[in-house]
Parts: structure tokens; sequence; C-alpha cells
């Protein structure tokens, strides 16, 4: 009877393993990756005939935004997605033609991912009172692995630690929080300036040193704070920053403080397309590109990553845990918007927005993104996202795949652009074209090295056995849009888009010890402070009610046994 898997005759990629493109078997047993067995063990492993076809690991997206009360806020705030997607003929269709683009189900959501060959994603901005719920979610999110990132850049006990410089304090009240709310690392959204929204409607945080009412601190000294606890905690990913100013013509210059404040300490910058332009303050039409500057110093800091944030055009909806910059973009679409206060924590915007090839904004966009992707000379600095759904869905990375593949069609489709945009970036100029190992760093083994996965986002010995395998095509798009065949833990769960199985995924936390505090210092701080009890937030008291979360010292360890959940 056969006790394991034989991937025979594909074309290796695995750059984590300096492995590109060698033709050979890959032997799998027990969920993971092992070394060729010897002959009388082999007839043991069931083969799959992959000759001619790419092996490569599953994709893993660190930023996207897929649970949680922002996006069942974007459900109910556009029910006419989903009149679309369930009603009248759509009734009843499979996995790959149900399903808004936008803002699909948790159960599409999951599926979709896997239907492109990914197979871990990360949700990146959850306020911790959310946390519990969050997990209620996840519990449903099928076959895919997950995690998510806790907001803290608005946090008020973390407002005070950077008013004092605290920094044990600060990194203290990231572990418990982290543990108690069965999160993966700190998220930082617009520090300060939330917080500076949430007390009056025009409120926003513009400058790094400006000083925050009510606090005797700044953007500045949040970041560092927060920055410095994270790292100070060795947390496998760090502090995952939003920068003030998302979005405004000229704020590039913000950007680069905030990378320079960081002062040599590991951090990744989230979206960084959006935070990459010049022009005059709050006006849309003297936008252009400011990359160059940018990419400068992430080239010469390699404690620096960022992911793009790519604007595709098209119909999708802004999802932010920037609650001013969610009235500002609600302001200038003129489309209807949500926005939502979290005591002592966070706040939120969201509203439908279109992306028109035509609108000199939004095309400048465009072409800033596909800039960043060119100019980060080492590609394990740089990884795909579209900052789903407020780029674009998650659905467009075959897209943006043939973009930095094909120099040619990029180019083509810049000339389809306002003749203005050529003018104000430098895309154009631009000649690399992606190989295909580079994809497979920007899309897996870069995220898994940046968030701290050794054992995902490669084939060698001892890995998790996450594998897509994809048939080669001149078209690049079309080639990624559905892999041949997807494995999961060493379980094959799709082929030729036909769902063969459906195997629970796993959450991924991270546990820290505190050093100087005691976690009833922090339990007191919530009950004094919150209108709800410590006990609420995701874990609190029934750390085992989620079955799906692993909590480890590093974040990776032994997964759950990849148990059967349903069989399709």
């Amino acid at each position: 009877m056969s006790d394991g898997l034989r991937l025979s005759g594909g074309t290796i990629v695995d750059p984590a393993n300096a492995d590109d493109r060698t033709v050979r078997d890959l032997w799998i047993r027990g969920g993971r990756v092992v070394a060729a067995p010897g002959p009388a063990e082999a007839d043991n492993f069931r083969v799959i005939d992959c000759t001619g076809r790419i092996v490569m690991p599953g994709g893993i997206d660190m930023h996207s935004h897929i649970v949680g009360p922002k996006v069942n806020a974007a459900r109910k705030l556009q029910p006419e997605l989903f009149v679309a997607e369930f009603g009248g003929e759509n009734a009843g269709l499979d996995w790959r033609t149900r399903g808004n683009r936008t803002v699909p189900t948790v159960l599409d959501t999951g599926l979709k991912y896997l239907g492109m060959g990914y197979t871990t994603v990360m949700d990146a901005a959850i306020t911790p009172l959310a946390a519990r719920h969050v997990h209620a979610e996840l519990e449903q999110f099928p076959v895919v692995d997950a995690g998510f990132f806790l907001l803290t850049g608005n946090n008020h006990l973390m407002l005070e630690c950077a008013a004092r410089g605290d920094i044990s304090r600060a990194a203290d009240f990231l572990a418990w929080l982290l543990d108690r709310c069965g999160g993966y690392a700190p998220k930082i959204v617009n520090p300060g300036g939330v917080e500076l929204w949430k007390q009056r409607r025009d409120g926003n945080a513009r400058d790094l040193d400006q000083s925050i009412d009510g606090w005797d601190t700044t953007p500045r000294k949040i970041i560092q704070t927060i920055a410095a606890a994270a790292n100070r905690l060795q947390l496998p990913h760090p502090v995952h920053i939003h920068c003030n100013n998302l979005g405004i013509p000229g704020n590039w210059k913000t950007t680069l403080e905030t990378m320079q404040s960081l002062d040599g300490l590991r951090a990744h910058l989230t979206h960084i397309q959006f935070h990459s332009y010049g022009g005059q303050n709050l006006d849309p039409g003297s936008i252009c590109s400011e990359t160059a500057q940018l990419t400068e110093w992430v080239n010469s800091h390699p404690e620096i990553s960022v992911d793009v944030g790519q604007v595709l055009f098209g119909a999708t909806t802004s999802m932010t845990g920037d609650g001013p910059l969610g009235h500002w973009l609600a302001g200038l679409n003129g489309e209807k918007w949500f926005a939502c206060d979290i005591e002592l924590e966070s706040g939120c915007g969201i509203s439908p927005i279109e992306y028109r090839d035509r609108n000199l904004l939004n095309a400048v966009q465009w072409a800033t993104g596909l800039e960043w992707y060119l100019a980060v000379k080492n590609p394990w600095q740089v990884v795909m996202s579209t900052d789903h759904p407020n780029g674009a869905s998650f659905l467009a990375y075959p897209q943006i795949i043939r973009l930095l593949m094909d120099r040619e069609y990029r180019r083509e489709r810049l000339r389809e652009l306002p003749l203005r945009v050529q003018k104000r970036t430098r895309l154009m100029e631009m000649d690399r074209q992606y190989s295909l190992e580079e994809i497979a760093i920007i899309t897996r083994s870069g995220p898994a090295r940046l968030l701290g996965l050794t054992d995902k986002g490669h084939l060698g010995v001892g890995a998790v056995a996450d594998v897509a395998v994809y048939t080669p095509d001149p078209d690049q798009e079309r080639m990624f849009q559905l892999p041949w065949m997807v494995v999961k833990a060493g379980i094959p769960v799709m082929r030729d888009a036909e769902l063969l199985q459906v195997p629970r995924g796993v959450t991924h936390t991270v546990r820290r010890e505190l050093s100087g505090c005691e976690p009833t210092d922090f339990e007191d701080w919530f009950a004094t402070r919150h209108s709800l009890r410590a006990d609420h937030l995701g874990r609190g008291e029934d750390a085992t009610q989620f079955s799906r979360t692993i909590q480890t010292e590093n974040g990776n360890g032994q997964e759950n046994s990849p148990s059967m959940s349903k069989t399709v």
C-alpha cells in the first residue's frame, strides 16, 4: 500500500535551494518532502507523472484582506455583488465561476487562492478586539494555511509606551497581545493618524514629527518603539508598516523618512506603491512617480523589505485600517463609504473604487507599482501583492506575472495609457524582464523567508509539501491562472481544476515570553480602559477552541496532521 507520493519527472523551480529547472523526482511522505528512498522502498510511493511540467512550492500571499469585521462590512456595503454571485442562473456554480472578485465569501476566497496554486495567506490588518471573530472565520477557511497581523500603531497602551520610550514594556505588551489574540506579527497603520481622526473629522498625521493630541508622542516615536520591540522579541516577521499619507501626492518624502527612522532595524513596508508619489499635497492631478530614491534606499538596506500593492484597472473595493484615508477616497470617488472606530485600538474605512486606464492618477499608480518590481535589485526584498482588494483582487497575480516577464507586452499596455504617464514615470525606459526563478521568489520563497516560515516556500527535505504544478505556456498569464495540480501538505487537493480533497489548513501564530511584566499588568490595564475584559480577545481562556491554530516559539513547528474534513 502506498504511504508516500512521488511527483515524477517535473522541472523543479526552487530558488531557496538554488534548484533552478532541474528535472528530477520530488518525494513526499507524512506531509513533508523527504530524501529519495532506496530501491526497496520506492515502490511504496504513489507516482504522479509530472513530465514536461513546472513544479514549484505553493504560493504565499503575505499581505491580503480576507477575513474579519472590515471584510464583512465591505460585503454588507455592497450587497449587489452577492445578488449576482448566488442568485438566478449562477446558483450552484462551482468554485471557478462562483464568487465575486472583490470580497468573495470565506469559502470562495480559500478555493480561489488554491485554484491559483497558493497554499498560505496572511491577513494584514486585524484589530485585537476582533481576533476571536477572525479565528472563527478561519475555522471555515478551506485547505489554505493562514495567519494575521495585529493592529498596534494607534493602540492606546502602545501610545503610552511610545510617549515614554519604554521599549521593554512595548515588547512585553506585543508578546502578550500576540499570544492572547493568536496573531502572527505587529502591524502599524498610519501611526498616530487614525487616533487623530477618531478625535476630530479633519484629524490626521501628515508629518512624522507631528504631535498626537492627548499623547506626548509622534508618528516617528510610534514607529521606532514598535519596530524596536518587534526586533527585541526576534519575531519571525518584523513590524509590518503602512506609512502615513497613503495615496497622497508628495508622500514619497514621508516614506523615505520612515525608512530612515528605522535606523537599521528589520522592517517590512507594505503596499509601497501607494506611498511613492511626487506632486502637490492633495492635488491628484499633480501625481507622478518618485520611486527612484526609495528603491535606492531599499537596494542599499537589506534589512528592509516591501510588498508592492499593485493597481490593476477595474472595479474593486478600498478596504483599509486607515480611517481618514477611507474618508478622503470616498470624497474623491463620490462613492458610498463606511467607517468604523474600534475603541482604544484602531479604525477602518471602506468604499467601492474603480481604477480606470484613461484616468491619469490611476494610470500613474499602475506604472509606479511595476517600477518597484523592476527597480529593486534583490527579488528577495520585494513581494507580489495587490493589497487585496485595495489595488486589485489577488486573482490579478497572473496578469502581473506577465507584465513582469514580458517587456514588450508591458510596453504595449503602457502605450495604451495617457501619454503623460510616460513623462511622469520611468516605466518605459526599464528593460528588465523577470525570470521564472524570480517569479518563484516574489510569490513563494521570498514571502516565506520574510515571514520566518522556514519549512515553507521551498522543496528541500523537511519542507511542508505544499506544491503547485504548472503547465508551461508562452502566455505567462494563462500559465499561472490555473495550475495542473496542487498538493497541500502532501495531499493532492486539485487537479485539472477539479477539487479532489479538502484537508484542514492551519493558522500560524507565535509565542514569546514576557521579560519585565506579568500578564496581569496588561489584563488590569485592559479591564480599567476597555469596555470588555481581556478574556474577550481571540484566544482568551479557551486557547484550544480553534482547532486550526498552531502556536509555537518561532511560527513554524510541526503542523496538525492533515486530517480530512471533506472528500469531494
